[in-house]
């Protein structure tokens, strides 16, 4: 029985997985602020240059009838998006000069 939460073509970020297939905002943002810039660092190294590979395969199925490792691939995807302002803009994982503004997502598009 496989442990992998990604499709085997993506095998190379499945380190990330754990830690990143987040399926809420705010698991994601939770998972930001709590990261180090290190962290958000390597993963964003690593997903960036496959996003796009990532995406045409996500495009394959309808997002009501996804399998669950494209789903999680999808769930990366959000991540990596979640972790984009902090590692090219802020150098910080909150939102700079905000002190302890938080965010708290209500509700969250379905799926």
């Amino acid at each position: 029985m496989s442990t992998s939460l990604l499709p085997p073509e993506f095998a190379d970020l499945e380190s990330f997985a754990p830690r990143w297939c987040l399926s809420t905002e705010t698991e994601r943002y939770d998972a930001r602020l709590n990261s180090s810039m290190e962290e958000m660092q390597r993963f964003y190294d690593a997903i960036t240059p496959r996003a796009e590979d990532a995406i045409a395969y996500c495009d394959k199925f309808a997002v009501d009838d996804m399998p669950e490792d494209a789903r999680n691939l999808m769930y990366l995807l959000y991540s990596m998006i979640q972790v984009s302002f902090p590692v090219e803009v802020w150098s910080q994982p909150r939102i700079p000069d905000t002190g302890a503004a938080s965010l708290t997502c209500v509700i969250e598009p379905p799926l």
